[in-house]
């Protein structure tokens, strides 16, 4: 059976424009990092907590994509432990927890090259019955 996984990257306009990179991509197991830009950054100088978010949910959508059903997030709850800051390289690495039926559930942990955590995340997944969408014209 065929994971969606290598499509979904390959399409994922969004990831690629904030530089995320796949480390690692396995059934229910993902390492995806970034680094820092200044764009990136909030009023504070600090890195933009839904830039924090965006880097853990592509991994947690690339571990819950775990066979060939296209699953999707249901949920997530984020909470940010450390700020960091333009040029800082961020890893998240998402792990399978529980998968029954159409449901998972996913933890993501954000941590800086130091190896501290920067966000826990809690994903909740959901299999759908749907297919992988032809790419847009000219693409």
């Amino acid at each position: 059976m065929e994971r969606p996984t290598k499509a979904m990257i390959e399409r994922d306009r969004a990831s690629a424009a904030l530089g995320m990179v796949v480390d690692h991509d396995e059934p229910g197991r993902a390492v995806v990092h970034m680094v820092v830009r200044d764009d990136m950054t909030n009023g504070f100088h600090i890195t933009h907590g839904g830039l924090v978010f965006a880097l853990a949910d592509t991994a947690f959508a690339i571990a819950c994509n775990e066979d060939d059903r296209i699953t999707v997030a249901q949920g997530a709850d984020v909470t940010f432990l450390k700020s960091t800051r333009a040029g800082q390289t961020l890893t998240a690495t998402a792990v399978r927890r529980a998968r029954n039926g159409r449901s998972g559930i996913y933890d993501i942990t954000v941590v800086d090259e130091t190896g501290d955590a920067v966000a826990e995340v809690r994903g909740r997944s959901l299999a759908t019955d749907r297919t992988l969408p032809e790419p847009p014209p000219g693409r």
